[in-house]
């Protein structure tokens, strides 16, 4: 983790970051890890691209159904409980995932496949919620820049999960890469009980919960951030593979060319997440990814309106700077997020993490749903290039939607806390805050992010 983005940390913070990193790590391996190898697998027991790109999206539409009601009850459930159930039940799921090549009927291996990624989705939605909220509740004063450089670790999965899937399929078939992957699982569950603080702490759910929350249009803006780019993530994930395949790569190769994306996001993610700690507002950086996405889909293709023809290189030059866009939506996001929460009113504690960090998860895994379920459509009746217009449109709708973006930070100049937009989403409890408190939120989102009120110490999870 790049120590000079972060600031100096505590034992305690240090144990935390390691373990919700592995976690990271684990959850995007388990995502990736079937992309280069699994459609062709699929198309062999008879599936079409539309059924198979469901099996990728049911995965994601479980979380999203799942992850806010795992937020609202985080406090109760207690956030280390729930992270280390939740990787128990993914990686034996996986397990179980990597003995389905032995079932040859195409009715049969299609829905097993939708069983056991559906329980595997609720151990992840779980543990995924849980990790987002620790980070938030454990490092008040840099949230965006501890969130990104762990979200390193998730782009690092990204890479690892397709490499060491296409490797491990090459040597050892079907199974391997399933029981590799559900082991490593197990031993980070465990590595997470040894490891992590002991998380007794608990808040009073926030009045109003998710619909609350929902009721604020910038919360709104920012779940489709975090939507538009889980898409993009999951528009490839189904199609890219059945695109390539007229270069006849290896799959060693062909699970390099999934690394491309994640390994930008990697790199880069520390960096945006240190602009939304600074004085970069999250909302800027939202369209800033929005255009690197739509100008990477341009070239991936590459889009229809373009008179080029399909290469290996001009594939490479969209993947990278998709990369960039890709860091960039699901920071901002995050952390736009939290700040407009507690803006609007939601208290500083762990409750109101949990409820913004499975509202994320939610909507990221909502996108990663929508995104190969309708690849897989769109590539069965009109081929990749014209499919990739839908991720176009979906991010180039950003701007759309936010026709005052850039003027955002405009609307923390005022210490006048009853002229913001949002006020009447405040429980009345809440409105009853002192002016001076008030005062000293507003002066701190400018900045870029409320400081919390709430002060970590030994029972703060």
């Amino acid at each position: 983790m790049p120590k000079l983005l972060l600031p100096r940390l505590t034992n305690r913070q240090w144990a935390t970051a390691l373990v919700i990193a592995f976690a990271d790590f684990c959850s995007a391996v388990c995502i990736s890890l079937q992309a280069p190898f699994y459609p062709a697998e699929a198309e062999r027991k008879g599936a079409t691209a539309s059924q198979y790109g469901f099996v990728f999206g049911c995965y994601e539409l479980t979380v999203f159904l799942t992850s806010p009601l795992f937020g609202k009850y985080l406090a109760k459930l207690i956030p280390k409980f729930m992270l280390n159930g939740g990787l128990v039940v993914t990686g034996v799921c996986s397990i179980l995932f990597g003995v389905l090549d032995k079932v040859n009927d195409t009715t049969a291996f299609i829905g097993l496949s939708f069983a056991v990624r559906v329980i595997e989705a609720l151990g992840s939605a779980a543990f995924l919620t849980a990790a987002f909220a620790i980070v938030a509740a454990e490092f008040p004063n840099s949230i965006a820049t501890t969130f990104a450089c762990l979200e390193t670790f998730f782009g690092l999965g990204l890479i690892v999960g397709p490499t060491l899937g296409g490797f491990l399929f090459q040597v050892g078939g079907y199974m391997l890469p399933f029981s590799v992957l559900g082991f490593l699982l197990i031993a980070a569950a465990l590595f997470t009980y040894a490891v992590l603080p002991s998380t007794d702490h608990c808040d009073p759910p926030p009045t109003g919960g998710i619909l609350r929350i929902l009721r604020i249009p910038s919360i709104l803006l920012a779940s489709f951030t975090v939507f538009a780019a889980s898409t993009s993530i999951g528009f490839l994930s189904a199609t890219l593979e059945p695109h390539l395949r007229q270069f006849d790569l290896m799959p060693v190769t062909m699970g390099l060319m999934f690394v491309i994306e994640g390994g930008i996001y990697a790199v880069t993610a520390p960096l945006w997440g240190y602009l939304c700690d600074r004085k970069v507002q999250p909302k800027i950086i939202t369209l800033i990814g929005a255009l690197f996405i739509v100008f990477g889909f341009l070239l991936i293709g590459p889009a229809p309106f373009i008179p080029l023809e399909t290469t290996l290189n001009l594939a490479v030059t969209g993947l990278v700077i998709m990369g960039f866009g890709v860091g960039a939506e699901l920071v901002s996001g995050f952390v736009s997020a939290l700040q407009e929460a507690t803006f609007h009113g939601f208290p500083n504690n762990l409750s109101t993490y949990g409820l913004v960090s499975g509202l994320w998860t939610s909507t990221f895994a909502l996108g990663a749903f929508v995104g190969p379920s309708i690849a897989g459509i769109l590539f069965d009746h009109v081929g990749f290039r014209y499919s990739t217009l839908f991720v176009i449109t979906t991010n180039a709708l950003l701007r759309r939607l936010s026709p005052g973006i850039l003027a955002v930070p405009e609307q923390y100049q005022t210490a006048n806390y009853s002229t913001l937009v949002g006020e009447d989403y405040a429980a009345g409890d809440e409105r009853n805050n002192s002016k001076t408190s008030r005062d000293k939120m507003v002066s701190s989102l400018k900045d870029g992010i409320a400081s919390p009120e709430w002060v970590t110490s030994e029972h703060s999870i």
